[in-house]
């Protein structure tokens, strides 16, 4: 995984998907909070990147590259927009250079730490600086962490060994079959980003096997929101906090807020007020919202207690120091008590929600019971007559259960509470308005009355 932070890049390539160009390069600054200036460079340096990456010629626009990213069709997309990141920024070139040398020496035999240190010396270019012990072995702890390497059994000094049962252990079919199954799992499930990489590791690995047009997707079933898998770069670190249950702090930008972003500037003659607000929590869970692709974090804090922030807007996210273990397992037994009855993430006051199903026409597979029950989360399910049924639940508040009731359009009828079916009704009688005709006296001609 990435070792920088690429927070401005974030925000930038977010707003471009939102967007679609839209904007020119002064909203665009004023939206990331930085100056015209610095939002040239960071188009430049991505616009470099883009062009590395896919080893294609400048484009005489510069946005039209960056553009390129960006499909309105799913199965048109580029590669998602965090792995190109994750690609430009995660190493710099002396550690890039560094671990290349380090995994092609372990693909003959498992070798110490010293072995290779020896060998990077040898082997780097002349213009690199060499790497110490220390270095070596932080970069062999990286590895072992993403698990590219593994420790041998035995004791000091340890021996390291490459990873790669996929090659030595599995037939050029199941490697094949793997790969199917890895492209089918990232492309439909979150988390994302570790999947692509796999994905593109197995590929190089099966198509000198196989004929080019077997080693490419086959079909097109991708189920993805850019944001949402930009917002995979805070998930990473986020759950390791939490299993090290250690505090966090980080820079948060409300979506009400007009920037998404503002500039770190170290020159304390030119510093000013960052646009966000500075939080610190302790995180408890991450929560997933699947209908607008957006991702939570629960966090405590002694003054505001349980808090909620959307990841799209924290920036400059930060390890701190770790509390007891009694401490976080007494905070997660009372998130786990409060939000017993979240939809999502709603904390409110606990209602009972009634609604009534419409089975579809006869013939037809009831799709409608059948996404009720797989998505109604604990709710029950009661026959009510051939062609209905009902479905009750209690949840923390209707606000975060309506969209999905929404979605249902005339299969759903709202029974209780009063409030939420009246709101239902005024929602609908709105979307109705928009359907009607702008003059009330439109005569049809004979030619669309036979139609």
């Amino acid at each position: 995984m990435a070792k920088e932070s690429f927070d401005k890049e974030i925000q930038f390539l977010r707003m471009l998907s939102l967007t679609s160009g839209a904007y020119n390069r002064k909203q665009y600054a004023k939206r990331l909070g930085i100056s015209v200036h610095t939002f040239d460079k960071t188009q430049r340096k991505l616009r470099d990147i883009h062009q590395i990456l896919t080893d294609q010629p400048a484009a005489p626009n510069v946005g039209s590259e960056l553009s390129d990213l960006v499909r309105f069709q799913y199965g048109e997309s580029a590669e998602p927009l965090l792995l190109f990141l994750f690609r430009a920024k995660s190493m710099k070139e002396s550690e890039i250079e560094r671990l290349s040398v380090i995994l092609h020496t372990l693909q003959d035999a498992a070798l110490t730490a010293m072995e290779l240190l020896d060998a990077c010396c040898a082997y780097l270019p002349d213009e690199l600086a060499l790497p110490d012990e220390k270095t070596i072995r932080a970069d062999l702890k990286y590895l072992e962490d993403v698990g590219v390497i593994r420790k041998e059994p035995g004791g000091r000094p340890y021996r390291y060994a490459l990873q790669q049962d996929v090659l030595t252990q599995l037939t050029p079919e199941e490697q094949l079959e793997l790969y199917d199954f890895v492209d089918i799992m990232a492309n439909t499930q979150v988390p994302s980003v570790q999947g692509y990489l796999l994905r593109d590791s197995l590929k190089k690995i099966i198509t000198p096997h196989f004929p080019q047009e077997e080693a490419t997707e086959p079909y097109i079933y991708k189920y993805h929101y850019y944001s949402r898998i930009l917002d995979e770069a805070h998930l990473y670190p986020l759950l390791g906090a939490i299993r090290q249950r250690k505090r966090v702090q980080f820079q948060y930008f409300s979506p009400k807020k007009p920037s998404s972003y503002s500039s770190q500037n170290t020159n304390p003659k030119f510093e000013r007020e960052a646009g966000g607000s500075s939080n610190r929590i302790i995180p408890i869970e991450v929560v997933y919202d699947h209908q607008y692709g957006r991702w939570y974090v629960i966090g405590y804090q002694n003054r505001r207690r349980f808090v909620k922030f959307r990841m799209e807007g924290i920036t400059q996210l930060e390890e701190l120091h770790p509390i007891e273990e009694e401490h976080m397992q007494a905070l997660k037994k009372e998130w786990a008590e409060i939000s017993r009855y979240s939809w999502l993430v709603d904390t409110g006051r606990p209602v009972k929600v009634r609604a009534r199903f419409f089975h579809p026409q006869e013939g037809e597979r009831n799709f409608i019971l059948d996404r009720v029950r797989l998505q109604g989360q604990w709710g029950t399910i009661t026959p009510e007559t051939d062609y209905t049924f009902l479905y009750e639940i209690r949840v923390n508040g209707i606000t975060e259960i309506k969209p999905w009731l929404r979605s249902f359009g005339s299969s759903c009828e709202i029974l209780a509470p009063l409030k939420l079916r009246e709101e239902m009704i005024e929602e609908w009688k709105e979307i109705a308005a928009y359907y009607e005709p702008v003059r009330e006296d439109v005569q049809l001609s004979d030619d669309d009355e036979a139609e």
